[in-house]
């Protein structure tokens, strides 16, 4: 990679635009950047990071890339040309930031951009010139990045070279050197690797405490399944931080002990199953025992009741006789009883019916007409009367259908005149609503006319109200600013004063160095050694110092304060100048008048325009109620035609209703006959022939109630002969309710089905054996068969238990043979992953140096840098000096992998390379940082790197140190390479002709390519 022109615009501490061209300042194969502290040496640094990468180096990050010194209308821009690859390429970036509107005040935002050409000798129209190749951020990014091959964290370590990196790089310790190696050599995946071995180590190891936990669970299960008669039990279970290294290990002990258990498990089922069969036999002989005893004392028992039964049976007899006695002669009564019932009956509907019969003669009495002459009627006499009557009624219907049109009739006639009345009123208020139309409709098109005016009026007054609101707020801003600027303007003056005062002392401090110069240089002469100056070892006549006799520090202390005084300085000017380019566009935004004025206009705009929208949002009711209003009329319009032909025709339908009314009117009257209504006289008809019906119905009733009794009484006597009885009263003497008789008869049966069961009873030979014999002992027996099943459930209990013992005891033996054949490979893989990553991390026994696998591999690139280091230590030493990797362990719990050593050819010593001086310090962290950039190179790809920049340091250098410097960096620019020293050394100021000068100034700083005689 070669620069060949750099171009910055409005960048850093540039406010123009500042060119670069590498090619002639390199021509050489060594230049120098020199210039004042802040004039931004480091900046044209910054501006090839930013041009390769878009972004500056990660120790500058925060720095600002827009110049405060640019001319707000100019750009901030990088373009910088370069070899990559042999491919000759121009970047160009220019960052996001504001840039002023190209229409209108105030700022707009400038998206950032990058352009990648490349130089063809065909650009597209035949002649030699720029190729575009991408526009795109991101593609130009990766292009570039394939071409140099090593990141921006590499590139800034390996071309740019930070020397206070590698000094402390150099007296660092491991973890300081860890973190540049991980960024420039990415071994994060070996990071990785160590943190998956970790945690496989985490998974493995909690499998295996798993299987531990299941181990004891199974064990103690099985203790508890044993009972307390086992062994106690799970000594042979390591404990989860106790170590194993096999299954064998964790299970064999479990193993047999429970092979052990389940041996006593199976003699205790023998036992308990011989105790059980005991058990049973004497349960059965207690149980035959107890039943024998409850079969004799049920039939000593049954025999002792069938006994008392008989007495108390024998003593009943003489009732039962009577009663026997008073039945029989119940029975022979009953073929009277069903005639009885029969006579009774018969005589309740002979008076129910003669009661009847003089119940309707007496309403028919009160009844008007030939109410009283037909109550004293025979039954043919009724019958005539009820069918003249009804005959009489039917022919009223046809009255009654006329009277009922009559009645309909009126109500139409009247709902018509009501119709027609309402049609007319319709009609009347029709016309009286339509004479005032056309004034309503001339007061709607004027108030519609005002609101479509007012609408035009709102929009008008909108537009004058954002603008005056916008005027109002810039003059607010206007006023605000005014105060602030002429509150900054007197700070500024003075700062300014400040800053001239500083720079005339400093610039006082200095001439008055120079005059005292010559004593500064006769300070530093010693006798026997040449002096810089003239070179003679002697010194007749040296220079003494006058009484105001300045030095170098005091002109340091003398250009600090003037740097920090213009830096106040400036950023006040800056301040005011931002504040008076902000006031005069809120001034130019607000105009003349003042912001009382404006906020009043404002003011009164709104109220206009709230009169105005007030009225104009009135269009659309007025716009409705105009469309309502031609509704209406015509809505009126035909009501009035409808309304006056429904008159005419009502008045027709009146006429032929009157008519017709006044001839059914003449009918009706001659049929009511003097009645209220005809349906009255009819009504009256019709309850009369009702009345008669009923009557004649009861008299017909009675007479057949009156035979129905004869005919009972003379059954009545027939059936008391019949049956014994001389007659029908002492038959119903004797005579018994059948539910009594049924009682009896049951009551009969009874006593002799329970006369003969005691017989049968007492006859029995079995009854009568127990009787003669010893009462039985139950008690005894039922104590004896509860003896028995005691013993029978402990005995089945025991036999259950040991049965479950041995069922339980072999699962938990199948589940710990499982356990044992499932843990045998989790040991394993845990055994090797642990060893695995207990070497990875660095904390196993056989890592002697107890060295994590990241530091390894940054260990072994560490080895590389320091050997490629030493090639050009030796030489900037004189040979003393060489570099060696060490492998030794930090002190306390550090770790190693990661020292470095400094070896002494003068001594034969190995030591600390903290032990080195300033200027050792110097050389030797140049050779690392120029010995890893090798290593990084060829780790890239073996990119040639055919320009360098060293930032610094030079100072700490003697004369002779500098000299053996020089002669490395002149090896350096060998095979055509550029190598740049960033440096306030004056002694390299002689030593290096090619220069990049960067001065600074009050409007910012500039580039200029000066030889030596402008040192």
């Amino acid at each position: 990679m070669r620069l060949h022109r750099l171009t910055v615009t409005a960048f850093g501490p540039f406010a123009g635009s500042e060119t670069v061209d590498f090619d002639a300042l390199a021509a050489g194969g060594l230049f120098l950047l020199r210039g004042a502290t802040g004039a931004g040496k480091s900046s044209v640094l910054d501006a090839v990071c930013f041009a390769l990468y878009g972004e500056t180096p990660g120790t500058r990050r925060a720095n600002r890339l827009r110049s405060d010194h640019a001319d707000p209308r100019r750009l901030t821009e990088v373009r910088l040309e370069l070899t990559l690859g042999g491919r000759r390429l121009q970047i160009t970036r220019l960052p996001e930031q504001l840039r002023p509107k190209k229409v209108g005040t105030g700022t707009t935002v400038e998206r950032a951009q990058t352009l990648l050409r490349e130089w063809s000798a065909d650009s597209g129209d035949g002649t030699p010139g720029w190729r575009a190749v991408s526009k795109s951020h991101q593609e130009a990014g990766e292009e570039i990045h394939r071409l140099i091959g090593m990141s921006r964290d590499q590139f800034c370590q390996v071309v740019l070279l930070p020397q206070g990196d590698f000094a402390r790089f150099l007296k660092g310790d491991s973890e300081e050197r860890s973190k540049l190696l991980r960024r420039l050599f990415d071994t994060e995946r070996f990071q990785h690797v160590e943190s998956w071995l970790a945690e496989q180590r985490r998974a493995q190891e909690a499998a295996v405490q798993a299987g531990r936990r299941r181990l004891r669970d199974l064990a103690s299960k099985a203790e508890q399944a044993a009972g307390p008669q086992a062994e106690p039990a799970v000594a042979g279970v390591p404990a989860e931080d106790e170590p194993a290294h096999s299954a064998a290990d964790l299970t064999d002990g479990v193993l047999g002990w429970a092979a052990i258990l389940r041996s006593g498990a199976a003699e205790q089922l023998a036992v308990a199953d011989a105790a059980l069969a005991g058990a049973e036999a004497e349960h059965r002989r207690a149980q035959q025992a107890r039943a024998d005893a409850e079969e004799l004392a049920g039939l000593q028992r049954r025999h002792q009741a069938a006994a008392l039964e008989a007495a108390r049976l024998a003593e009943a007899g003489p009732a039962m006789e009577r009663d026997r006695l008073r039945l029989a002669e119940a029975q022979s009564a009953v073929g009277v009883e069903a005639v009885l019932h029969l006579r009774a009956g018969a005589a309740d509907a002979h008076r129910g019916a003669h009661e009847e019969e003089r119940r309707r003669r007496a309403a028919l009495a009160g009844a008007p007409g030939e109410g009283p002459l037909l109550a004293r009627a025979e039954t043919d006499e009724l019958t005539a009367a009820e069918q003249r009557l009804r005959a009489e009624a039917v022919r009223l219907e046809a009255a009654q259908a006329d009277e009922r049109r009559c009645a309909e009739l009126a109500r139409e006639q009247e709902s018509l005149d009501g119709d027609r009345r309402r049609a007319e009123e319709l009609a009347e208020e029709a016309a009286d609503w339509l004479a005032g139309f056309d004034d309503r409709l001339a007061a709607l098109q004027e108030e519609q006319t005002a609101a479509r005016t007012a609408g035009a009026l709102v929009e008008r007054l909108d537009a004058r109200r954002a603008e005056v609101a916008e005027r109002l707020d810039a003059a607010r801003r206007r006023d605000g600013l005014r105060a602030e600027i002429a509150a900054a303007e007197p700070r500024a003056l003075t700062l300014r004063a400040e800053a001239l005062d500083a720079r005339e002392h400093s610039q006082d401090v200095r001439e008055r160095r120079l005059t005292g110069m010559a004593a500064e240089l006769a300070a530093q002469l010693r006798a026997g050694e040449a002096c810089r100056v003239c070179g003679s070892p002697e010194h007749p006549e040296p220079a003494r110092p006058s009484g105001g006799q300045v030095g170098a520090a005091d002109e340091e202390r003398a250009l600090a304060a003037q740097a920090a005084a213009e830096q106040r300085a400036g950023a006040a000017e800056r301040e005011l100048a931002g504040l008076q380019v902000r006031e005069a566009a809120a001034a130019g935004a607000a105009g003349p008048e003042s912001a009382e004025a404006l906020a009043a206009a404002l003011a009164e705009a709104e109220r206009e325009r709230r009169e105005a929208l007030r009225v104009a949002e009135g269009l659309g009711a007025a716009n409705r109620r105009i469309e309502r209003l031609a509704e209406e009329q015509a809505r009126r319009l035909s009501a009035v035609r409808g309304a006056g032909e429904r008159t005419a025709v009502l008045t027709d339908r009146i006429q032929l209703l009157a008519a017709e009314r006044e001839e059914l009117t003449r009918r009706v009257a001659e049929a009511r006959d003097g009645a209220p209504s005809v349906a009255a006289r009819a009504a009256g008809l019709a309850r009369l022939a009702d009345g008669v019906a009923a009557l004649a119905a009861a008299a017909r009733a009675g007479a057949d109630a009156a035979r129905r009794l004869k005919e009972a009484d003379d059954e009545l006597a027939r059936a008391a002969v019949d049956a014994g009885f001389p007659s029908p009263a002492e038959a119903a003497a004797v005579l018994l309710p059948r539910e009594q008789r049924e009682r009896l008869e049951g009551r009969l049966a009874r006593y002799r089905s329970e006369l003969a069961a005691v017989e049968r009873l007492l006859a029995e030979p079995g009854l009568a054996a127990a009787a003669a014999g010893p009462p039985a002992d139950v008690p005894g027996a039922q104590s004896r068969l509860r003896t028995a099943v005691d013993r029978l459930r402990g005995a089945h209990a025991a036999q259950q238990a040991a049965r479950e013992r041995c069922e339980a005891l072999a699962g938990i033996g199948r589940q710990l043979a499982e356990l044992a054949a499932s843990l045998a490979p989790t040991l394993a893989r845990y055994g090797r992953i642990n060893r695995l990553a207990a070497l990875a991390a660095g904390t196993s026994v056989e890592n002697r140096l107890r060295m994590r696998l990241e530091s390894y591999v940054l260990a072994a690139r560490l080895e590389q840098v320091a050997a490629a280091a030493s090639d050009r230590l030796v030489r900037m030493s004189g040979g003393r000096y060489t570099l060696v990797h060490s492998d030794d362990r930090g002190t306390g719990n550090k770790r190693s992998g990661l020292a470095l050593r400094v070896v002494d050819a003068w001594t034969g010593t190995e030591r600390d390379t903290a032990t080195l001086s300033g200027g050792e310090s110097f050389f030797a962290s140049l050779a690392l940082a120029l010995g890893l950039a090798d290593v990084v190179t060829d780790e890239a790809g073996g990119m040639p790197l055919d320009t360098l920049f060293i930032d610094e340091g030079f100072g700490t250098l003697d004369e002779h140190s500098l000299e053996e410097v020089m002669d490395v960096l002149d090896g350096l620019r060998e095979r055509d390479r550029a190598v740049g020293i960033v440096s306030h050394v004056a002694d390299l100021r002689s030593r290096i002709p090619a220069q990049l000068l960067v001065r600074k100034g009050r409007h910012g700083s500039t580039l200029a390519l000066a030889g030596r005689e402008d040192a």
